[in-house]
C-alpha cells in the first residue's frame, strides 16, 4: 500500500504521473470523517499511488496566509498533487461546508474534468452547484463515496488494459 500524506513531496520526484491519484474533499479542520483512509486503501490496493492531503501534524492555529511557511507548504503540496495526479477523487461530506473543495472542483473543471470523480451525497448544502458544474464540464458525479471510488478505479483499470493491449489510448489520453 502506497499512500503519501502532505507535506511529503517524495511522490512528485520518484513516480510517474500516471500512477498518482489525489484525494480532494472535505476535511474542514477535522470536522469531516476521515474518509481518505478507507478510499485511499482501496485505491492503493488497486495498484495506484495515493496523495492524501489530510495532514497528521496539522495545527489549526496556523495563520492561513501566504507568509505562513507551514500553510503555504500545505497549499502548494495540494496544488502540485491536483496538477500531477492522473485522476482525482473528490468527496463532499454533507455535514461540512467545504469551501476549499468547491474551489478545487472549479480548478479541476478546467484542469482535468474527465479525470475527476466526484462524490456529492444528497444533503450537501451546495449539491445543486456541484451537479451543474459536474454536468457542464462532464465530470462524473455520484451519490456516494463508494460509487465514485469504484468508478475511478474501474476507469483507471480500463485505460491500463487498453494501453497494455496496444489497442487503445495511453493513460495520458484518459
Amino acid at each position: 500500500m502506497t499512500i503519501y500524506k502532505a507535506p511529503n513531496f517524495t511522490p512528485f520526484n520518484i513516480r510517474q504521473k500516471g500512477d498518482l491519484v489525489f484525494l480532494a474533499g472535505s476535511i474542514e479542520m477535522g470536522k469531516a470523517e476521515n474518509w481518505q483512509e478507507a478510499a485511499g486503501e482501496l485505491i492503493s490496493n488497486a495498484g495506484y499511488v495515493v496523495l492524501n492531503p489530510r495532514r497528521d501534524d496539522w495545527d489549526s492555529t496556523w495563520e492561513q496566509t501566504i507568509e505562513n511557511e507551514q500553510f503555504n507548504q500545505q497549499v502548494t503540496w495540494e496544488l502540485k498533487g491536483l496538477e500531477d495526479a492522473k485522476a482525482v477523487l473528490v468527496h463532499f461530506d454533507p455535514d461540512t461546508k467545504s469551501p476549499i473543495t468547491l474551489l478545487e472542483v472549479g480548478l479541476l473543471a478546467i484542469l482535468k474534468p474527465k479525470q475527476t470523480f466526484i462524490s456529492c451525497p444528497p444533503g450537501y448544502w451546495r449539491r445543486g452547484n456541484v451537479e451543474i458544474v459536474s454536468e457542464r464540464y462532464e465530470m462524473p458525479m455520484f451519490d456516494s463515496l463508494e460509487e465514485a471510488t469504484g468508478a475511478l478505479i474501474q476507469k483507471l483499470w480500463e485505460m491500463e488494459a487498453k494501453r497494455e493491449d496496444g489497442g487503445g489510448p495511453t493513460m495520458a489520453a484518459f
